[in-house]
């Protein structure tokens, strides 16, 4: 590998979920990968093998000489019963959550189906029918910090093109943004309505978009963004329903649980992909983020996405704020039992505020951490512990979990 701050050459990156797919698949019928549109899903779902199938059969549902082949669907699962068969982009028919039960329930084999979507089936138009015990739902992330080191991409790198490898691999950072100008275009202009089945408007998308990447990790409130659009409250609701459901931004909920004070309840906004998040703020090379007014937001919503990509599923995040300014930028929770506050500094020598301590003892003292770009760490006090992401996301999280 070739790399500087502005050109690199990067091999193929191995993706840690490999493994996590292979092992469902020896425990479940129907394993389900679930991530956004260029994420790789296709790519890494072919290479997978199942022990037990000897033939394999690939579906693009996008492809119409593909869909044609499921006009007849229980024929179709008849006659490739004994098949691996992988469909991708399952939510363009969502009918076939339908037939997939009687079809599972008529030969009980794990390792039958790899699905692969672009848009979370619960909001897509159709999807009713329950699999509850025959399918695992996997979400598959951007490529992460801990994949790109491992590829000798620094994080400095990762942090500014995100984790979509069209917008990773390339050798300029010219060329990572004329791919993420085109991920953004598409996105807007036809892959939300195409992903849930209704009609959108491109420039209200776009639009909000940009909105929501100017106020990187702000409080929601629907009225100041549909003032703005102009249009209704709930139409920008259900607008930041989609491009939740289709991964883009991330709803971080308020931790309100047994808080015996005034606390905000309504969640935070995030852009998950800080490639895109620095797209619309017009953040093209490393020497553009120090500075930059949207750096610290960037930095905490890389660190928390970059966290939350680690949790188990029985481990969720949380943040914490009253009214009177005591607040915690991340809060892991498991049960009702806050595992750990983490706050999140752009800083080598981060100075944290009393609000910090005094939402410490709110939530009865978890174990803290102040979170920074790099450094060696060290106790800020008994409790309390400063080190770089990479050591937390490596060593110190697995503490924890």
């Amino acid at each position: 590998m070739i790399f500087t701050d502005n050109v690199y050459i990067c091999s193929m990156i191995k993706r840690d979920i490999v493994t996590k797919i292979e092992l469902l698949l020896k425990e479940f019928p129907i394993v389900a990968l679930l991530g956004p549109r260029q994420v790789g899903k296709t790519t890494l779902a072919k290479s997978i093998k199942v022990s037990n199938k000897k033939n394999m059969l690939y579906l693009d549902l996008e492809k119409q000489s593909d869909l044609n082949k499921l006009n007849d669907i229980e024929l179709f699962f008849e006659t490739y019963r004994d098949y691996f068969i992988i469909i991708d982009e399952v939510q363009i028919k969502p009918e076939l959550f339908t037939y997939l039960r009687p079809e599972i329930d008529e030969k009980r084999e794990n390792g039958r189906f790899l699905l692969t979507g672009s848009a979370a089936p619960e909001l897509i138009k159709g999807v009713s029918e329950s699999l509850a015990g025959r399918i695992y739902y996997l979400e598959m992330f951007p490529v992460t910090l801990t994949e790109a080191l491992k590829a000798k991409i620094t994080q400095s790198t990762h942090w500014l093109r995100g984790g979509f490898p069209g917008a990773l691999n390339p050798k300029s950072n010219e060329t990572a943004e004329r791919w993420k100008e085109g991920f953004v275009r598409s996105y807007a202009e036809r892959d939300l309505s195409f992903l849930f089945g209704i009609n959108l408007t491109p420039s209200i998308i776009k639009n909000f978009w940009e909105m929501l990447a100017g106020t990187q990790g702000g409080i929601w409130n629907s009225a100041t963004y549909a003032r703005s659009l102009g249009v209704s409250a709930p139409t920008i609701n259900r607008y930041l329903e989609l491009l939740e459901g289709a991964f883009i931004v991330r709803k971080l909920p308020a931790w309100y649980v047994n808080a015996n004070k005034r606390v905000v309840k309504a969640p935070k906004v995030y852009i998950r992909d800080s490639g895109l998040l620095h797209y619309f703020n017009q953040i093209e090379t490393v020497k553009d983020l120090p500075g930059h007014i949207i750096t610290g937001a960037s930095w905490e919503g890389y660190v928390i996405e970059e966290i939350c990509r680690k949790l188990p599923p029985n481990i969720r995040p949380f943040f914490y704020r009253t009214h009177h300014g005591a607040e915690i930028d991340l809060v892991l929770i498991r049960g009702l039992k806050p595992l750990a506050a983490i706050e999140v500094k752009y800083s080598s020598s981060p100075i944290v505020t009393k609000g910090f301590y005094e939402a410490l003892e709110d939530l009865n003292n978890p174990p803290a951490y102040v979170i920074i770009p790099q450094g060696t760490s060290y106790k800020l006090n008994s409790f309390t512990k400063v080190l770089s992401l990479e050591e937390f996301i490596t060593k110190e999280i697995g503490k924890l979990i």
